[in-house]
C-alpha cells in the first residue's frame, strides 16, 4: 500500500488530529466580512490566508485555476512551503497573523469549472441499477467492463457545498402503482401522457470529484500513467439526480435535465499528495492498452452520508472498480482536451453491503424499501427541507470537506 505522506505536529491549535492537520492541507477560495476572495489552505479550526504568507499574487484571485494552471512543480512547492509555514515553530510568529477562524469565512465555489464529466463506475452501483431498473435484461450493459462509461455534464450548475437545490421540474412518466417507479426504455400505454412538474424521484449521488489542473493538447491523448501531471485533487460531489425526469428523457442519449440542475461540490480540494492509495480493483476482462493502469489509484476513502443529520450509509471508494487514472485516459482517448479547471467525477460510490449504497433509489430499491428514520419518519426519495452532507475518511486519519444541500421548493 501507498499512503499519503505523514509530517510533523502542527502548532496551529486544533489542527493535530482534526483531520485537516499538516499532512492534508485542501486548498479553497474564501471571503471574509463581504470581502474580495481569495485563495486559502484549511488547516484545523482555521484558514491559512495564501496571498498573505506566501505573498504570491497568484492567491489574490476569487478562484484557484491561476494556481492549479502552473502544474506539478509548482503545487509540490507551494505545498512544501505551507507545510513548512504550519509546522516549524520558528514560522509561528510570522504565520499566525494570517490565520482566519473557519467560523468567520465564506466559502466559495474553488474552481471556474471548465467541463464537467460524470461517470459510472462502481460495479454494486451499476449492477444494483442494472437490477432495479431493467429487471428482465442482464444488469450490466456489454460495453460496461470494457471502458469507463461516462456522460458530459453541465458546468455552468455545479455550486458550493451548502447552496440550497431546487427540486426541478421536467416531464415525467406517468406512475404505476405506490411503489413504481422509473422503468428505463419501456414503452407507454397508449392512453398514457407524461406529465410536467416537479420531481417526486429526487435522489442524491454520493461522488468523488477530480480536480485538473495542468491542460493537454487537443488531439493529443493522456495516458494512465500522467494522472498526476495533470490532476491537482479531490474533492467530494453529490450529483443530484432526479430519478422521474431522468427515466422519461434518457433513451437514446443518457441523462440531460434529469441531472444538470445542480451538482454540488466540497469547498476544499484535498490534493493527491495527501491521499492514501491501494492497488485498484481487479478487472476481468483486462482492460485495452490504453487503459493499462501504471500505478496505484485506488483511493482508500470511506464515505458517510448523513440525511438530516442521520448516518443512512457509508459507501467505500477503495472497491471501485474503474480508477482516476483510466477516467482520465478513456476522456482524453479521441484526442480530447484537458482544461484547467475540469471537473470528473466517479460517479455513485456503492459497496457490496446493503449499508454501503450510495443513492437513495439504491438505498429504499426505487422506493420499496423506504428508508426509516430514527425519528419516526421514513424517506424514499428526498423532500423539500431534507438536507444532505457527505464527508469521507481515510485510515490515516484524513476527512474530505464535506459536501452538503439542503433541498427547496
Amino acid at each position: 500500500m501507498v499512503t499519503g505522506h505523514a509530517v510533523t505536529s502542527s502548532w496551529v491549535p486544533g489542527a493535530d488530529g482534526s483531520g485537516f492537520g499538516a499532512d492534508h492541507l485542501p486548498y479553497g477560495v474564501f471571503s471574509v466580512d463581504g470581502g474580495a476572495p481569495r485563495a486559502g489552505v484549511r488547516i484545523g479550526g482555521y484558514v491559512l490566508d495564501l496571498a498573505g504568507s506566501l505573498g504570491e499574487p497568484m492567491f489574490a484571485q476569487r478562484t484557484l485555476n491561476p494556481f492549479l494552471a502552473r502544474g506539478r512543480a509548482t503545487w509540490t512547492a507551494v505545498r512544501e512551503r505551507v507545510t513548512a509555514l504550519v509546522t516549524d515553530p520558528a514560522r509561528r510568529s510570522d504565520t499566525e497573523p494570517h490565520l482566519v477562524p473557519l467560523g468567520r469565512t465564506t466559502a466559495h465555489l474553488p474552481i471556474d469549472v471548465a467541463d464537467y464529466v460524470d461517470f459510472y463506475a462502481s460495479l454494486e452501483h451499476a449492477t444494483n441499477l442494472g437490477r432495479i431498473l431493467r429487471p428482465d435484461e442482464e444488469p450490466l450493459k456489454p460495453n460496461w467492463r470494457h471502458l469507463p462509461v461516462g456522460y458530459h455534464g453541465r458546468a455552468g450548475t455545479v455550486v458550493v457545498s451548502g447552496t440550497p437545490v431546487r427540486r426541478p421540474s421536467g416531464q415525467r412518466r406517468p406512475p404505476r402503482g405506490p411503489a413504481a417507479g422509473p422503468t428505463f426504455g419501456r414503452r407507454l400505454p397508449p392512453d398514457a401522457t407524461p406529465a410536467y412538474g416537479p420531481s417526486t424521484r429526487l435522489d442524491i449521488e454520493a461522488e468523488l470529484g477530480f480536480v485538473v489542473g495542468a491542460p493537454s493538447r487537443l488531439g493529443t491523448s493522456v495516458p494512465t500513467r500522467s494522472l498526476s501531471e495533470h490532476v491537482f485533487g479531490v474533492a467530494l460531489v453529490n450529483d443530484w439526480s432526479a430519478r422521474d425526469i431522468q427515466a422519461w428523457e434518457y433513451v437514446p442519449l443518457g441523462p440531460f435535465l434529469g441531472k444538470s440542475f445542480a451538482t454540488s461540490m466540497a469547498a476544499w480540494i484535498t490534493p493527491l499528495d495527501a491521499l492514501p492509495r491501494v492497488p485498484g480493483r481487479p478487472q476481468d476482462p483486462a482492460p485495452p492498452p490504453y487503459l493499462a493502469r501504471a500505478d496505484d489509484w485506488g483511493l482508500d476513502l470511506t464515505l458517510e452520508i448523513r440525511l438530516n443529520g442521520e448516518v443512512v450509509s457509508r459507501p467505500p471508494y477503495a472497491g471501485m472498480y474503474w480508477t482516476p487514472d483510466q477516467f482520465l485516459a478513456h476522456l482524453t482517448s479521441n484526442g480530447a482536451a484537458l482544461r484547467t479547471g475540469d471537473l470528473y467525477a466517479s460517479g455513485t460510490v456503492s459497496g457490496p453491503e446493503p449499508g454501503e449504497r450510495g443513492s437513495l433509489i439504491e438505498i429504499t430499491w426505487n422506493g420499496a424499501d423506504p428508508l426509516k428514520l430514527t425519528d419516526g419518519g421514513t424517506r424514499t426519495f428526498l423532500e423539500d427541507g431534507d438536507t444532505v452532507a457527505i464527508t469521507a475518511t481515510t485510515p490515516t486519519g484524513l476527512t474530505l470537506a464535506e459536501v452538503a444541500g439542503t433541498i427547496t421548493g
